[in-house]
């Protein structure tokens, strides 16, 4: 049975009550608990939880020192186009925007490498929409050439089938980020009315997928701000304990994209606090240790300057969200506003002196 189907039986609503209905009595036990559960984490993301911050932080920053030491390591993402298939309300890409779309080719990709190179990363995160004309003939040669210039190579792409994966494992690709949006089916069809990704089963099935390819580092995590945010959250829980449980030899990675107003008018209907973003990335960091966290550059540099010593395992700096960002054309349509504009030595330095040993090459053991 598929997590699709263990979703059918698990019930958004009650969850979402379950976490309201959290109280202090089960913060603490969460907090004491040796192995804790998805109703532990239900207690640790609740409003009952909010007086126990300054523990669960505490908490949270010795987990992750205990389990990755000083380390925080560095990615850029590189956006190959911006083609899109698919009607999704939130994102400045979907396919009912009317913009200059751009494909880059086989000379701009590796001038985008080169000026990548010249920043110092060696681990990069390939970004495309989702579009047959940016599937996997268009990786078959696109992906050869970033390679030569990622030690380690991850992908934010259209899902794919098993096959697909385990070519792309050959041709290079060491980590498949999917984020499945939302866990609501309701709020899921609402937001994605047109194209392939309205299958809500295939894109919720594709860290699966990933799994039965052997891939070394899986991507996951939620849009917050679609739905109710606590449920999501929850549902995002049970996903990855699943995954632990069925695809064991592959490293579990997460990240917390903040939605934000987009082009076509969308403004988020449940919108999240930097204290409520705070609280959720402890809570995962206490209920799995062996998480990989990931923060953007959605988010701003004073806010990422606090949570990157507490729980943060990679992030990113000096960052472009369109294709050809670095430096073959500066003036297309972002995927998202960046709001952190460092940057990487500036960033660099300023963890350094914090403790962190800043890694520009992304070890597949370490993190």
């Amino acid at each position: 049975m598929s997590f699709f189907d263990e979703l059918q039986l698990l019930d958004f609503d009650e969850w979402g009550r379950t976490v309201q209905a959290a109280t202090e009595k089960d913060v603490i036990n969460a907090l004491t608990t040796r192995r804790r559960t998805v109703a532990d984490f239900a207690a640790l993301i609740s409003p009952a939880a909010v007086h126990f911050m300054p523990q669960i932080v505490r908490e949270a920053e010795r987990i992750t020192r205990e389990r990755f030491g000083q380390t925080l390591n560095m990615y850029l993402p590189l956006y190959l186009n911006n083609i899109c298939s698919n009607c999704c309300k939130y994102c400045g890409f979907s396919a009912g925007n009317h913009f200059k779309r751009r494909i880059l080719s086989a000379d701009e990709v590796t001038e985008e490498c080169e000026a990548i190179k010249k920043l110092g990363y060696e681990t990069i995160l390939v970004v495309t929409g989702e579009s047959a004309r940016g599937g996997m003939d268009y990786f078959r040669e696109m992906i050869p050439i970033v390679k030569k210039y990622a030690a380690y190579l991850m992908m934010e792409v259209q899902p794919l089938d098993v096959n697909d994966y385990r070519e792309l494992r050959e041709l290079g690709v060491d980590c498949v980020c999917v984020y499945q949006e939302t866990y609501h089916e309701p709020t899921y069809l609402d937001n994605h009315p047109h194209g392939k990704k309205r299958n809500m089963r295939y894109r919720m099935e594709t860290p699966e997928r990933l799994g039965e390819a052997g891939m070394d580092k899986i991507g996951m995590g939620i849009l917050l701000g679609l739905a109710d945010f606590r449920a999501d959250a929850c549902m995002l829980a049970h996903h990855i304990a699943y995954m632990r449980k069925h695809y064991w030899r592959s490293r579990l990675s997460l990240s917390f994209p903040r939605l934000r107003p987009a082009e076509g008018g969308f403004s988020p209907p449940h919108p999240v606090s930097e204290k409520e973003l705070v609280q959720f990335i402890c809570a995962f960091r206490l209920f799995d240790p062996e998480l990989e966290i990931s923060i953007s550059t959605r988010e701003s540099a004073k806010f990422r300057d606090a949570v990157v010593p507490i729980a943060i395992n990679s992030i990113s700096a000096g960052s472009s969200t369109q294709p050809g960002g670095y430096a073959v054309d500066k003036h297309d349509l972002p995927q998202f506003v960046i709001n952190d504009d460092r940057s990487a030595v500036e960033i660099e330095e300023h963890f350094r002196k914090l403790g962190l040993d800043v890694i520009w090459h992304t070890s597949r053991i370490g993190g």
